[in-house]
């Protein structure tokens, strides 16, 4: 069959336009390789049809209405029955013109965010293209917009972080450079921006931080205002050390960087060595009492979640319904109000001076339903509630029994330690039966401590034994498994079981839940459903439970900790005549002991389907250290440990 001839490839016509391609009178590769012409006149045609999009997008891009409305409204949160607790965020924000902030402000903010500001044309496609592909690869979003494009995003846009508002900011950033001054864009960007401490604008931020109006500021207080807009969350000193030494370091960066730039002398640079403190963060006073400590554990659960920040949450407009029980918190904070008023005297007693209490009450499925975070979230900032750092004592010990229960190869709460340290498994009490013929002295009968009896007498030595025997890494993985961050169990040795860890209040006592829930716990959440103009914000499904332990070993531990709860509370003389009500059946506790020598004292019981942590310290300003509670009360406190029971006692038994 004989073979179709191969017809010549045509060359390329366009409407009538022919195009030499490929290329006649050339044979072989070369046929194929255009001439500089073509290029060219392809590039020409590319750059025409670019052009003539750019020009179609930007004549079809408008500036939209400012966001006013966003910076208006509040953020509600409700009390678990619905009702309103307190409505947050009227914007602090108060527009002042450049004449009255100083030129050192200006100088600050652009060798910090935009030292082109004044040539560029008011956008950077560097900075817009690394951005975009960091998002189309599901990276986190680039920084590097300059000042007018932060501007656009402050005023005019949302702050969601997508390819498609990154595309508006560009435009819209362009055609504002065009319409404006350099210096009405600057303006606009510091009244808008957002410095922290729920201050939107320069003026604000000079009130929050340093009490005064912006044109007071000196260049070092402008050098840490300026460092606060790569990210408030990051670089607030106040926020704790690592906060602290990111200001410090961004604070020196962009004073050396004036410098460089030429907005600053270096005899003017050698003035400012000293880093300009700023003052104690404040909390408005709506804020006050526990309400303030509730939004703030509301929020970190907010964020935690959802992946917004306190800049978007200050911006207002959301509702937030938390699990918080207002009757709940309501009578914690009157139980530790009336202990400490009958029974600590600080103008009497100097040890009873800077005592600090902390407390939260969580459900069984994780539910945070009540905190005491201390005495007025306006005047002390500090939620002690949630936060670690404060050493739990002995009332770590039932993690260790769970352990061992969990772990050991037939270990039982009937099990102990002879008086050699070797572990009895099958009972300590049950001595062996006497050979025929034996005479006294040819059986050895022991009688040492069970784990049980340990447990309920906090015996030290026991627990450090068993947790030498069955693992500090078995330990340690039961915890975490419990709930408990592993950034707060302290290092493995040998006072690991006797709980030199620091757990919040709130995390214990969602750990303990799993004593009384057949070993089953979930994750403490706040938080239950969140809304923004009506629309439902995700990631608040509740938190699914999960196996920290056998249902036996939970059980088990459970049973002893009964038996603790009533021993402390019969032991204290002010609940010597207390009847065990049936209401009451299934009440337990944990609790650090008289031996303990850490400066805190914690009780942890469970009673009524609530799990609820007390914990007590001294903790002075300005001294890192716990102070000791030795003498707290009197010298018959115990050192302290009565007051976390007789607060627990008060608030869930109703004593």
């Amino acid at each position: 069959m004989a073979r179709r001839p191969i017809r010549p490839i045509r060359p390329i016509r366009l409407r009538g336009l022919r195009v030499d391609y490929p290329r006649r009178g050339r044979s072989n590769w070369r046929r194929w390789v255009p001439s500089w012409r073509q290029v060219l006149s392809v590039i020409l045609l590319g750059s025409g049809a670019l052009a003539g999009l750019f020009a179609g997008v930007y004549a079809s891009v408008d500036i939209p209405d400012e966001n006013a409305e966003a910076r208006r409204q509040g953020t509600v949160y409700y009390w678990a029955d619905g009702s309103q607790m307190v409505s947050v965020g009227a914007v602090d924000r108060q527009n002042v013109t450049l004449a009255d902030i100083p030129d050192s402000v200006e100088h600050a903010v652009i060798a910090a965010e935009n030292e082109t500001f004044y040539s560029d044309p008011g956008v950077s496609a560097k900075g817009i293209a690394r951005a975009a592909v960091s998002m189309v690869k599901g990276g986190e979003t680039q920084g590097g917009s300059t000042i007018t494009q932060q501007y656009v995003k402050n005023t005019y846009l949302s702050q969601e972080q997508s390819a498609t508002r990154k595309f508006k900011e560009f435009f819209i950033s362009l055609k504002l450079s065009n319409k404006q001054s350099k210096k009405e864009i600057l303006q606009g960007y510091l009244n808008t921006s957002w410095f922290g401490r729920g201050a939107y604008g320069i003026q604000a931020a000079a009130h929050a931080y340093y009490g005064i109006p912006a044109k007071d500021l000196d260049p070092s207080q402008a050098a840490l205002l300026a460092s606060l807009l790569k990210g408030a969350e990051q670089y607030d000193p106040a926020g704790g050390k690592g906060n602290h030494e990111r200001a410090v370091a961004r604070w020196k960066w962009i004073l050396d960087r004036q410098v460089e730039i030429g907005a600053m002398t270096k005899a003017e640079r050698a003035a400012y060595q000293k880093f300009p403190e700023p003052r104690p963060a404040a909390k408005p006073t709506s804020l006050g009492g526990q309400t303030g400590y509730l939004v703030d554990i509301a929020n970190k659960y907010i964020k935690k979640r959802s992946g917004l920040t306190d800049k978007d949450l200050f911006r207002g407009g959301y509702r937030v319904h938390t699990t918080f029980d207002k009757a709940r918190v309501g009578q914690l904070e009157r139980a530790v109000r009336s202990v400490r008023k009958r029974d600590l005297d600080p103008e009497k007693r100097p040890e009873d001076k800077y005592v600090e209490v902390g407390a939260a009450s969580v459900r069984s499925d994780g539910a945070v339903v009540a905190v005491y975070g201390g005495a007025d979230a306006v005047t002390h900032f500090a939620n002690n509630a949630d936060t670690a750092g404060v050493p739990v004592g002995s009332a770590f010990k039932p993690f260790v029994l769970a352990a061992a229960l969990q772990h050991g190869d037939g270990i039982t709460l009937d099990s102990g330690y002879d008086s050699e340290g070797r572990l009895i498994k099958d009972g300590p009490y049950a001595a062996p039966p006497a050979p025929p013929g034996a005479g006294p002295g040819q059986v050895m009968v022991t009688a040492p401590t069970t784990l049980r009896d340990a447990l309920v007498k906090s015996s030290n030595a026991t627990f450090a034994l068993l947790g030498k025997g069955i693992g500090l890494k078995k330990v340690k993985e039961l915890t975490v498994s419990a709930g408990l961050h592993e950034e707060s169990l302290a290092r493995l040795d040998k006072s690991f079981p006797l709980g030199t860890s620091t757990p919040s209040a709130v995390r214990m006592a969602d750990a303990y839940t799993a004593f009384s829930n057949d070993g089953m716990r979930a994750d403490p959440y706040s938080v239950t459903r969140m809304t923004r103009d009506g629309e439902a914000v995700e990631g608040f499904g509740k938190p699914e439970p999960r196996r920290a332990m056998d249902a036996s070993v939970a059980n088990d531990v459970n049973d002893t900790l009964g038996m603790v709860a009533w021993t402390r509370l019969s032991r204290d003389g002010k609940f010597a005549a207390f009847a065990r009500p049936k209401a009451a059946d299934d009440l337990s506790a944990g609790a650090t002991g008289e031996d303990d020598r850490m400066k805190s004292a914690w009780f942890i019981g469970h009673s009524k389907g609530l799990t609820t942590a007390v914990t007590m310290f001294r903790s002075k300003p300005g001294t890192p250290q716990l102070l000791g509670m030795q003498g707290v009360g009197g010298p018959d406190s115990g050192r302290g440990n009565v007051f976390p029971l007789r607060i627990w006692s008060a608030y869930a038994m109703g004593t």
